[in-house]
């Protein structure tokens, strides 16, 4: 026992120091970002030219703005929209959309972008049936024939302003200047506690992490979005590779290597819509987290071995490549630390020591944090500060999800581009569990539900050994785990029968749009392709409401029902832990409290009085230790041991008090009781993994599996009908 727990607290002291070496990179980039030289003389010298040259009017160069889209019917309008509402000169802007939809999406981009184009804009609506590359292999395609010397890449999610390319395109003075990334805003913020949680996420990353590297010889990545390349920088770095799963980070390291310059301008913003729904917000983690791995895998090695980059350089380009083996790191130590206080492994010798390290833990952690976020949002920094509570939450729950795919990076090859699903809801409360692309929860679940009842049992284990001081860290953690995994069932949704108010509204919102509508006026042709599309939109929302509504009502509720089972399952499990723990283990605890008790009694007749219920306690025989057991755990054997002690104790009590042979039988005594007493402190963690405990967790996960499988096969018919 003692060799196994020596060889976890190695293990844990080990993730600590390299979880504690990606913490102090936070410290070394925000220090960065308060100091950045380059970028702060930078924005002055841009301002003095824009003074300078405010009379007289810029040479505007020629710009594509490719729009990558995949089944995106409730945001495409919004976004075709706002791309066309950009102020810049018709002759210097083409627009490339690069449609690889499946479903009715097609057709109602086709009749925006035509409508568009009788107005005299240059846009092409370009569809791929193959989706060959994904994204990237849809902005590969489009570069054949773009036309611009720069390129401004948008997703479907994204709302560019109007002035965008006008502040945006000036900064490309510097020749070697080949990527200009925007911030990124939030139209939906405040939707959840979800949206608030990303939203401080992606804020901290755009002013601490970009701000940090933007202008300087750290490397900085594109973020796949709201961003303009200049053509022959995407030309001379390879183009965009199809190879991982975020080519923005692949493209912008290999332009770096090749000497290019990249700037993050704060103080242009496009607004975006955060996933609303927890599954979507997972995808959208579990893709960047195996994208990174994919990069790190492809081109750390040669980042390390190029002669003419700085060493920190390197070392940023490693920590930020393989940042995400934090998170299975984070899940091993979540795991190893209830197991070394539940084996009474001694973790410090001071009593002050964790203290300490709870101290240094909070200092290096959140208040780093709320000091950045002080720092950059001044007065309303209390707002932010709230939205940091909710992230740590995210961040520890999500890790789960991320650890799969680190690990599905390492041991699996190329995987399937998964789009992050968007629904156009903007406002706090407007309902999206009733719209197409809406995620089922995954087995990935299963295990932040695991980790959730883990930590509840941790937190039991830190209460009762003692060590109730590191009882807030465990909670926040498990707290974390529980928020993720309820999230993710409950946002689960499926699709009922369609509104017909809501198609209608949704038809009536495509078609009313300002510069569509007046061109519809004078083109007829224009007003019956939308018709065709309204008419394709209401079949499609029809799609999934079979003509024999029995049996699609059936499949609807059995699905429902089954998700109701494997719930009462997990809480008829928690139950059982909790009653099991009740019985087995608990008593076994109360019993070494007694004869801790015991060891401090001054008289034979106290000392008694505490072995007598730390007897009744114990089980009268068996042994917990069922692989290479020793009498020394035997149960019966320790109450047999018991007895003779009450029985001395007895004898002891008819000497006269403080006699030589009365202290020293009743010394006797005291040692023999510490020594039953380790024996029962090393039997209890092999109470936690009886055999009986053993065989009802593997019934209960198989059970648990079973439903999920039955689950899926139900939704499998559930998409059969929804395709019909």
């Amino acid at each position: 026992m003692l060799g196994i727990a020596a060889f976890l607290y190695v293990m844990f002291i080990s993730i600590a120091w390299i979880m504690t070496s990606y913490t102090l990179n936070f410290y070394y980039l925000s220090y960065q970002s308060l100091h950045n030289v380059r970028h702060e003389k930078y924005r002055c010298q841009k301002a003095k030219i824009s003074k300078d040259s405010h009379s007289r009017p810029p040479h505007l160069p020629t710009v594509t703005i490719q729009l990558p889209l995949y089944n995106e019917k409730y945001v495409a309008v919004r976004l075709i929209n706002a791309v066309c509402q950009i102020d810049y000169p018709k002759e210097k802007l083409e627009i490339q959309v690069l449609d690889d939809s499946d479903d009715d999406t097609v057709e109602l981009i086709k009749s925006l972008v035509d409508a568009y184009k009788a107005r005299g804009f240059d846009i092409i609506h370009s569809h791929r049936t193959d989706r060959f590359g994904y994204k990237a292999g849809a902005l590969k395609a489009g570069m054949k024939s773009a036309k611009g010397e720069f390129i401004a890449i948008f997703d479907a999610d994204f709302i560019p302003p109007s002035n965008f390319l006008k502040n945006a395109i000036n900064n490309f003075v510097d020749p070697k200047v080949g990527l200009v990334q925007c911030r990124w805003g939030h139209i939906n913020e405040n939707y959840s506690t979800l949206t608030e949680a990303q939203a401080i996420s992606l804020d901290l990353h755009f002013l601490i992490e970009q701000k940090a590297k933007s202008l300087t010889h750290i490397f900085m990545n594109f973020n796949g979005t709201a961003g303009i390349w200049r053509a022959s920088c995407i030309s001379d770095a390879g183009g965009w590779h199809t190879s991982t799963l975020v080519e923005d980070l692949d493209l912008s390291y290999r332009a770096q290597m090749k000497g290019w310059k990249c700037l993050f301008l704060d103080d242009v913003v496009v607004e975006a819509e955060l996933p609303v729904q927890m599954n979507a917000a997972k995808r959208q983690q579990f893709r960047w987290a195996k994208g990174s791995m994919q990069v790190a895998l492809k081109l750390l090695l040669d980042v390390v071995l190029q002669k003419k980059l700085p060493i920190d350089t390197k070392i940023q380009a490693f920590i930020q490549l393989t940042r995400h083996l934090v998170h299975p790191l984070f899940l091993t130590q979540f795991l190893i630390f209830p197991m070394l206080i539940a084996l009474d492994y001694k973790l410090y010798n001071v009593g002050w020591a964790p203290v300490v390290g709870i101290l240094i833990y909070i200092l290096t952690g959140p208040v780093t944090y709320l000091y950045m976020i002080r720092k950059i949002w001044g007065k309303n920094w209390k707002s932010k500060a709230i939205q940091y509570l909710f992230l740590i939450f995210f961040a520890t729950g999500v890790s789960v999800n991320n650890t799969v795919a680190v690990f599905d990076a390492l041991l699996s090859g190329k995987s399937e581009f998964l789009r992050t699903p968007k629904f156009g809801v903007v406002k706090r409360g407007e309902n999206w569990k009733n719209k197409s692309y809406a995620l089922p929860f995954t087995k990935t679940t299963l295990l932040e539900i695991f980790f959730a009842l883990y930590g509840c049992i941790a937190v039991f284990i830190s209460i009762f050994s003692g060590n109730s001081i590191f009882v807030p860290i465990i909670v926040i953690q498990t707290i974390g785990f529980i928020y993720i995994g309820y999230l993710s069932i409950v946002h689960s949704a499926f699709k009922k029968k369609p509104n017909i108010n809501l198609v209608s509204q949704t038809i009536a919102d495509h078609s009313s749009e300002p510069r569509v509508a007046n061109t519809m006026q004078h083109r007829q042709t224009d007003t019956l392709n939308t018709m065709t599309s309204a008419k394709t939109m209401v079949r499609a929302a029809y799609r999934s409401w079979d003509e024999d509504g029995n049996k699609m009502t059936s499949i609807y509720y059995g699905y429902r029902l089954m998700l109701i089972g494997i719930l009462g399952f997990i809480a008829f499990g928690a139950g059982m832990a909790y009653y099991g723990y009740q019985s087995a283990i608990y008593p076994v605890d109360k019993a070494i409290g007694y004869l801790s008790r015991a060891q401090t009694s001054q008289t034979p007749e106290i000392l008694v009085n505490y072995i007598k219920p730390a007897k009744q306690l114990l089980p009268e025989n068996g042994n917990p230790v069922w692989s290479f057991s020793t009498p020394r755990t035997d149960f019966g054997l320790i109450r047999n041991d018991l007895d003779a002690m009450i029985s001395r104790a007895n004898s002891i009590s008819s000497m006269e008090p403080q006699s030589a042979a009365y202290n020293t039988g009743l010394e006797d005594i005291r040692m023999s009781i510490k020594i039953l007493q380790t024996n029962l402190e090393d039997a209890t963690p092999y109470l936690y993994v009886s055999f009986t405990n053993i065989i009802f967790s593997v019934i209960w996960i198989s059970v648990i599996l079973i439903i999920f499988g039955i689950m899926k096969k139900g939704r499998a018919k559930f998409t059969e009908y929804e395709r019909a």
